[in-house]
């Protein structure tokens, strides 16, 4: 089977929808988070653990994957699924934005792009040809298509060629594509500049992908530059298929791009800040690390009933954390995805009750002012 996707309710207050996103291997319940496993697994996490956490969807990482340890061990290991024991759906990314950020000496021309290995320098050629294989290999539910993000700031140029040759190579992973289960979704360019936002969702939109990702935010514009182009591009898309803001993982971010209508939402940052001893709570962001928590007895987060809060204190994880001991980090990780899904579980449940407005604006009273006065 195919991924298909069913709107289950639209709001009256605001942009916000729920819905569910069916694979093969399993539902997706939507607004979503996806915790990110970059390189077949989420950081210090097992899948069991994530199974306790409730996460419904995982995304893995093309170009790192293909580089170690290669697609076609996975594929021979019967696919990302088996070879991390993982048994509910999985998105891969694409691996272009990794490619363009991560990589050096690239070359871009229009048959695809000449990398060279951030691990060992080795020399790499990429093509959205080459960006399905690895990802029909690795066997992910939903795949990406290969495109091309424009840094920010670029020139209108520059954006304007990117998005013109992410709408060419969203074709041929069309024409390339084929795989029993997986699907493709397509991916929106257009860096800030709203008529070629408008443009690209015309164009990528044409193809009739089952989902399309919104590419080219997140990449170093202030927040409100981003909501921006999210309205100019939310606004072109269809209503029938699931809108994936990629790289998006802050609690407010995930919020307000909820209430103009996105649907899935991936991001590194929980487990990335939990390994800096940073953790997100009802009451604001808590830096665990500090001196401060040395002698508190208190659990990371008053509201939270998670596996770490209910068992340890900020002193205990602090401890672990300026020992070094791997524990700490999985505890800090354990609770900040903990937080996520179930800030996405609450956000539905608000969006039926149409009281997301409210909830979005206690949120911030909590979270906002907490961060303030340095809890």
């Amino acid at each position: 089977m195919t991924v298909s996707f069913e709107l289950l309710y639209d709001s009256q207050k605001t942009k916000a929808r729920l819905g569910r996103v069916t694979t093969a291997h399993g539902v997706v319940e939507t607004p979503v988070f996806m915790p990110v496993g970059t390189q077949a697994t989420v950081k210090t996490l097992t899948p069991h653990e994530l199974n306790e956490l409730d996460a419904e969807i995982i995304l893995s990482n093309t170009y790192h994957l293909y580089l170690r340890p290669g697609h076609k061990l996975i594929e021979e290991a019967g696919g990302l699924h088996s070879f991390m024991s993982w048994d509910k759906p999985i998105l891969t990314d694409s691996g272009g934005f990794q490619v363009f950020s991560l990589a050096d000496l690239k070359d871009i021309k229009e048959e695809g792009v000449t990398f060279r290995s951030h691990i060992d320098g080795s020399k790499h050629f990429f093509t959205p040809e080459k960006a399905m294989e690895v990802q029909m290999s690795l066997g992910s539910d939903i795949a990406m298509a290969f495109d091309i993000c424009a840094p920010y700031p670029c020139s209108y140029e520059h954006a304007l060629e990117a998005s013109d040759r992410t709408t060419r190579w969203a074709q041929r992973c069309i024409d390339y594509h084929n795989h029993p289960y997986q699907s493709i979704f397509g991916i929106v360019q257009g860096s800030m500049f709203p008529d070629l936002r408008k443009k690209s969702v015309s164009e990528i939109t044409s193809f009739d992908f089952p989902g399309f990702g919104i590419g080219g935010l997140s990449v170093g514009e202030p927040k409100e530059i981003m909501y921006d182009m999210l309205d100019h591009t939310i606004d072109e898309m269809p209503k029938d298929k699931p809108r994936y803001l990629m790289g998006v993982g802050s609690p407010d971010c995930l919020l307000e791009g909820v209430k103009r209508g996105v649907d899935m939402f991936d991001c590194v940052l929980p487990t990335r800040i939990a390994r800096n001893g940073t953790v997100m709570t009802s009451v604001g962001k808590v830096v665990v690390r500090n001196a401060l928590y040395a002698k508190d007895w208190e659990k990371l987060d008053p509201n939270c009933n998670c596996y770490t809060c209910s068992n340890y204190s900020r002193a205990y994880i602090r401890h672990l954390l300026k020992a070094n001991e791997t524990l700490g980090i999985r505890l800090t990780s354990i609770h900040n995805l903990h937080f996520l899904i179930n800030l996405m579980k609450d956000i539905r449940k608000a969006i039926k009750e149409e009281r997301l407005e409210n909830m979005i604006k206690n949120f911030y009273e909590s979270y906002e002012n907490g961060n303030k006065t340095g809890i």
